[in-house]
């Protein structure tokens, strides 16, 4: 009889232990715990680049930037995307229109929690004006080249200086006298500006055929420096990554940056001011031990940037 007893009373103690613990997914269930209000996401139609969210305790604000080249009225900004805590819910859903056009350029959305205190963020739109837009002169084409830095065997080369390097009716010097037009067709999902870009002849009507002649046989490095197609094409510019993408009538593309007047700094001593503005594509060339301190080393086998400079010309 004793291990009967002995059992019954392990089960008394088991079942009163039970019965005084607390059900760790009680609160979950019963979803007190959720009191999460943000906004954790939102994109606008017409905005450009990712929006900056900052909350500090109840002081809640987002800020993002719109692209006034599509429109300069404020008073209905359509929500693209939202997203925002669990449970929660807000004043406005996807489709809604937000009204910018005041002194501050603001406009309120309140999120309001599963349990607790609904929380209101001031959103603020910066206005911005996609700055690609117009016509531009080319007006030089610059690389930086060469193996061996470090030995003195790398430098930045204008193209048109090495006159003896290409043809000299439908070389580099053909491309100065081009224009670029852009125009804008509108914006992706993403918050880009794309649109199409004219890339006119000049008054010569030549383009430039990028052959390197100072060596036998001659070699065709138009991989190399035609970025941008020529006639008409197409250009996306994605402000997050901070490039500009060519595509051109077969389908292939380019992707470099379109950056103001500076100087940068290359290696060492060696540095490239951009007086106006530019555009900037990486290249990928091979170190050339053989052909160190030459003009085809610089061009033709290890060149490593490249600079379309541009300056507007309406």
């Amino acid at each position: 009889m004793k291990p009967i007893k002995y059992i019954a009373l392990t089960l008394a103690a088991i079942s009163t232990l039970a019965a005084c613990q607390k059900d760790p997914l009680e609160e979950v269930n019963d979803g007190d715990w959720n009191k999460e209000r943000n906004i954790i996401g939102i994109t606008f139609n017409g905005q450009v680049g990712e929006p900056t969210i900052t909350r500090n305790g109840d002081v809640a604000t987002i800020g993002f930037t719109y692209n006034t080249s599509l429109s300069a009225d404020f008073s209905a900004i359509a929500v693209t995307a939202l997203e925002i805590s669990y449970g929660a819910k807000a004043s406005v859903a996807v489709g809604d229109a937000l009204n910018f056009e005041n002194e501050t350029n603001s406009a309120t959305v309140t999120v309001t929690p599963v349990h607790g205190k609904p929380l209101t963020w001031k959103i603020t739109l910066t206005p911005f004006t996609e700055t690609l837009l117009g016509t531009w002169n080319i007006t030089g084409l610059s690389v930086y080249g060469g193996t061996g830095a470090v030995y003195g065997g790398s430098s930045v080369v204008e193209m048109t200086e090495k006159s003896w390097c290409s043809n000299s009716t439908n070389g580099p010097a053909a491309e100065k006298n081009n224009t670029l037009t852009f125009t804008l067709e509108g914006m992706d999902e993403d918050g880009n500006s794309y649109g199409k870009v004219v890339n006119n002849a000049g008054s010569d009507g030549l383009y430039a055929d990028f052959i390197y002649i100072h060596s036998d046989p001659d070699v065709n490095v138009n991989s190399f420096y035609r970025k941008i197609p020529t006639g008409e094409s197409s250009w996306l510019r994605n402000y997050s990554a901070g490039t500009v993408t060519f595509t051109f009538a077969n389908g292939t593309t380019t992707t470099g940056s379109f950056v103001g007047a500076g100087t940068e700094t290359l290696y060492g001593s060696i540095t490239k001011t951009v007086i106006d503005h530019a555009f900037t594509f990486t290249l990928k060339g091979a170190d050339d031990w053989t052909n160190i301190y030459t003009d085809y080393d610089r061009f033709v086998s290890n060149p490593q940037k490249y600079w379309i400079e541009i300056a507007k010309s309406k």
